[in-house]
């Protein structure tokens, strides 16, 4: 099983709304709605949202509230909605549909699960979706400065600087790149209104380009100079469709305008590159970075589908080209900077804590070796009949892997964890957590996120899923994210230690 069933998953998020239900109960605190709310201020949290608190987020979807997101008109809308947590208020973005769009609401929610399950720093993250009636609505995390549009297009104060922009290419480019390995190679309509701006400045790809098509939108802009040829021939997207309208967004940020793909390619051929450019870059760029994007937009709106490069290819031609890595997008921007909350965790901290909290991976592994599988205890319920050979091959596919564990071989071990991991008749948070750790250790946090995130899958309130998700957030420099999982994490374990505590109370006075 290498990831959970998007049934499974939702089964154990209802459990893990219950738990924090009612431990905001017992603190004679008023009970959180079970709608994830407390999960939408970080980035990981995936859940069903009541449409009450949706509407409460966005003062009952008031058009004050609206905001352009990729130009749609009713009744696709992007809403802005602030919601409130045990923490802090939260920002979300908020796509409303109609029941036409998505008639079969199992089907509306299991795209939703699919597109939920990808997170990476180039995403601007789904969080959540609410199935209410003939309601059809998306939550994803809410970026504060615009679009790209809004500041190549239609910038009052400043245009963005040549460095930007080839920064802009290679982020949107990574971030298709990470969706094409993640299964989700198609996006719909990639434009400038898709690519949004954090806190901090930095492009990030909208992920409500990620679901499949609805029945009362077209994949495409009604402008058929931007469609991709193939799509006019028979109104399927393709990976292919995908590059195309990546060289569209190419375009737009060498010229600052809209300009049509067969007028450019023709202004290409002839070398006359020079007068595409943005006039309001004022020079202020590189002639031979220029040529480079220049060439790989020509080849991305080849009108041959099999002619265009893939996401891998785009990555590898933009990489080179940054030469402002040290300088922060804010600054490129011309934005405030944006404060980080600090890490000081609300609570006190246990040795796992602490360990997270200070990012020591070989302390973290010191602990998850010392605590061995007592966390596992009542995840599995097997019966006589369960036993068999392949249960045999699975606990000695574990076994290799603890030992290569232990001797800290953690790619042997990942591959030992991933045998018994996708046998599926056991689950275990102890085998995702360890598998988590071992992906921090081999420089991929993505995968660390996503175990940690499977592990309280398989055990909602298990402290030690939240502690591994704060390091993998922090590694993937989302900070806020990070200590915000970091007091989750401690609250469930003062929590466990407070019920432990009034256990062996309850035994000592019944002796």
């Amino acid at each position: 099983m290498g990831c959970c069933e998007s049934s499974f998953i939702q089964r154990r998020q209802h459990q893990y709304l219950h738990h924090r239900n009612t431990t905001a109960t017992d603190n004679n605190q008023a009970p959180q709605a079970s709608n994830g709310t407390e999960s939408a201020g970080a980035v990981l949290g995936f859940s069903e949202f009541s449409l009450a608190d949706l509407k409460n987020a966005t003062n009952n979807f008031s058009s004050d509230f609206i905001v352009s997101e990729s130009g749609d008109k009713a009744p696709n809308v992007v809403y802005k909605g602030r919601l409130q947590n045990q923490n802090s208020p939260s920002w979300i973005a908020i796509k409303k549909f109609t029941k036409l769009a998505w008639p079969d609401p199992k089907q509306f929610a299991d795209e939703a699960w699919g597109v939920g399950k990808l997170r990476h720093k180039r995403l601007a993250n789904l969080i959540g979706y609410c199935c209410d009636g003939d309601e059809r609505l998306l939550v994803a995390e809410y970026m504060p400065n615009d679009t790209l549009a809004k500041h190549l297009f239609h910038w009052e104060n400043q245009t963005i600087e040549w460095a930007m922009r080839l920064r802009v290419a290679l982020y949107i480019a990574e971030a298709l790149d990470y969706c094409s390995g993640e299964g989700r190679s198609l996006y719909h309509d990639l434009n400038a209104y898709r690519v949004l701006f954090d806190e901090n400045g930095d492009p990030r790809l909208s992920c409500f380009g990620l679901m499949k098509n609805s029945r009362d939108g077209k994949s495409y802009s009604t402008n058929l100079a931007y469609t991709p040829p193939e799509y006019l021939r028979n109104g399927r997207v393709t990976p292919e469709s995908v590059i195309f309208s990546f060289g569209t967004v190419l375009l737009d940020l060498l010229s600052g305008k809209h300009i049509p793909p067969t007028h450019a390619l023709d202004m290409i051929r002839g070398k006359n590159i020079i007068l595409l450019m943005d006039s309001h870059l004022e020079g202020n760029f590189s002639t031979e970075q220029a040529t480079v994007v220049f060439d790989l937009a020509s080849r991305c709106l080849q009108y041959e589908p099999r002619e265009r490069p893939n996401t891998k290819d785009l990555v590898a031609t933009v990489a080179p080209l940054q030469n402002k890595s040290d300088v922060p997008s804010y600054a490129m921007l011309g934005i405030p900077k944006h404060e980080e909350a600090p890490l000081t965790p609300q609570h006190p901290l246990s040795a796992m804590g602490d360990a997270c909290s200070r990012m020591d991976l070989t302390a973290i592994h010191q602990i998850l070796l010392m605590t061995h599988y007592k966390d596992d205890e009542g995840t599995n319920e097997l019966s006589f009949q369960e036993w068999t050979q392949q249960m045999k091959d699975m606990l000695e596919a574990r076994k290799r892997g603890d030992l290569a564990f232990r001797d800290k071989d953690f790619r042997s071990a990942m591959d030992c964890y991933s045998q018994f991991i996708d046998v599926g008749t056991m689950v275990s948070p102890t085998v995702y957590a360890r598998r988590s750790l071992c992906h921090l250790l081999c420089d991929q946090p993505d995968a660390a996120l996503r175990d940690a995130m499977q592990a309280q899958c398989v055990y909602p309130d298990w402290s030690t899923a939240f502690y591994m998700q704060a390091v993998a957030l922090a590694k993937l420099d989302m900070h806020k994210d990070a200590a915000d999982m970091l007091n989750e994490a401690a609250t469930l374990e003062e929590k466990r230690q407070r019920g432990g505590r009034g256990r062996i109370d309850r035994e000592e006075r019944g002796s």
